[in-house]
């Protein structure tokens, strides 16, 4: 039923009217279901969906008096509806509406945050498929490494945003659980059959074991996921602001016509957008271990989770969603700078190449001991000299051409060869 009040923007998703909406699905689905038992009359349950409304700025002034969110709810709602009013909420207690509403809100989010995943995981698929035969340098503790090409890096993104779908795909089932058991989740006011009609009205299971309350653990799963999702987002933007850097230049952020960089310095092209990202990350991972916190309830029930909630679910929701657009528009619009990636490669004269001639050397009969002390010694002549070429100290060393020819060397410096099983991944993403 939820369908009806989904809304296009997240935002509109969290606002008190539409938070109040979903209070009356769940009254309203529970009193169809006490009609179909025969615990209350049909007429009654027709009138009730005829005349049920609310005014949100009603529900407050009401509020300010009586101190209680759902009381104030049900008191405007019966001002509309009159004497059938008597048989809303009948048997059940706060909790009932407030959790399994809740529970609409989170799948109508979930909803909208895999609308933009997909999104993202088709615009990060056809760059790794445009870049595919980018090579550049990959790299460790920030220090040149050995070949790749952008598109396997891309595809590293690609198959870790995949995860997180079948993560939040998962999460669906977590989180659609209603409950209608009543004080203390005992059913002694309310027929378990009411929950199951009710729930499946709204498109929710009942919960396996209610207290009072839904148990904060689905919850947390919920919130957490969305951190792990905001991480792997910040990953992308943090890796995109290191290939940023003036002395990197691989890869850049777009620049609109018109966008300024700096109210001081007029050159500035600065990664705002990935810097934004990596905040928000940060926030919706807080928000996570608030709701772990959420967790350890007194007894049955208290409400020491309700005042958090109120700002972590809306907000991880809102800032997942937003964060996805974002990264799905830096990915769709990135400048990728292929020459400079090549120049980069190429610093202090294919340093980046000793391990292949390594791997020639021992192959052709020198200890492992030998070689590595031959080719490091090379590369770490080239690497102190700003004008150091690795390529040529190889070629001119008498202690590696005994062993290799000069074409074998060259083959060692080919970066084809570091890419030639490159495919492999490309498959198994059916890129």
């Amino acid at each position: 039923m939820i369908e009806r009040y989904t809304l296009p923007e997240m935002g509109n998703l969290w606002t008190d009217s539409y938070k109040l909406k979903t209070w009356l699905l769940v009254e309203i689905a529970v009193c169809e279901a006490q009609a179909e038992l025969g615990y209350i009359p049909k007429e009654a349950v027709a009138e009730i969906k005829a005349k049920a409304n609310f005014d949100p700025q009603r529900v407050l002034e009401i509020e300010a008096e009586v101190r209680h969110d759902v009381i104030a709810f049900l008191t405007n709602v019966n001002e509309y509806v009159g004497d059938a009013g008597r048989y809303i909420h009948l048997g059940l207690t706060s909790s009932d509406v407030l959790d399994t509403a809740i529970a609409l809100q989170l799948v109508a989010s979930l909803n909208l945050i895999l609308e933009e995943l997909q999104k993202l995981i088709q615009a990060i698929r056809y760059q790794a498929q445009q870049h595919r035969y980018t090579v550049m340098v990959g790299r460790s503790h920030g220090i040149h490494a050995e070949p790749i090409t952008f598109g396997f890096k891309l595809a590293g993104w690609l198959a870790e945003v995949l995860r997180g779908r079948d993560r939040l795909v998962h999460l669906a089932k977590t989180i659609a659980v209603g409950k209608i058991s009543g004080a203390v989740g005992t059913y002694a006011n309310v027929d378990p059959r009411i929950e199951e009609i009710a729930c499946q009205k709204l498109g929710l299971e009942p919960d396996t074991a209610s207290t009072q309350v839904i148990s904060r653990d689905r919850h947390a799963e919920y919130v957490q996921q969305l951190a792990l999702l905001g991480s792997s987002l910040e990953r992308f933007a943090v890796e995109i602001r290191n290939l940023q850097r003036t002395d990197v230049l691989e890869v850049e952020e777009f620049f609109s016509k018109g966008q300024k960089g700096s109210s001081a310095m007029p050159h500035k092209r600065n990664p705002i957008r990935s810097e934004r990202l990596t905040g928000m990350a940060r926030i919706v991972r807080g928000h996570a271990t608030v709701a772990l916190e959420n967790v350890a309830l007194w007894h049955e029930r208290d409400i020491s989770h309700s005042s958090a909630e109120r700002v972590i679910l809306p907000d991880a929701c809102i800032l997942t969603h937003f964060m996805l657009k974002e990264m799905t528009d830096l990915v769709k619009n990135l400048l990728v700078y292929p020459e400079n990636m090549k120049r980069n490669m190429n610093v202090y004269g294919g340093v980046i190449f000793s391990q292949k001639v390594l791997l020639a050397l021992v192959e052709k009969g020198a200890s492992r001991e030998d070689a590595y002390r031959i080719v490091q010694g090379c590369a770490h002549k080239a690497w102190n000299k700003e004008d150091g070429n690795f390529h040529d100290l190889i070629v001119n060393d008498g202690e590696v051409t005994k062993f290799l020819t000069f074409q074998e060397i060259e083959t060692c410096f080919d970066p084809q060869q570091h890419l030639k099983n490159l495919d492999e991944i490309y498959q198994r993403l059916g890129i």
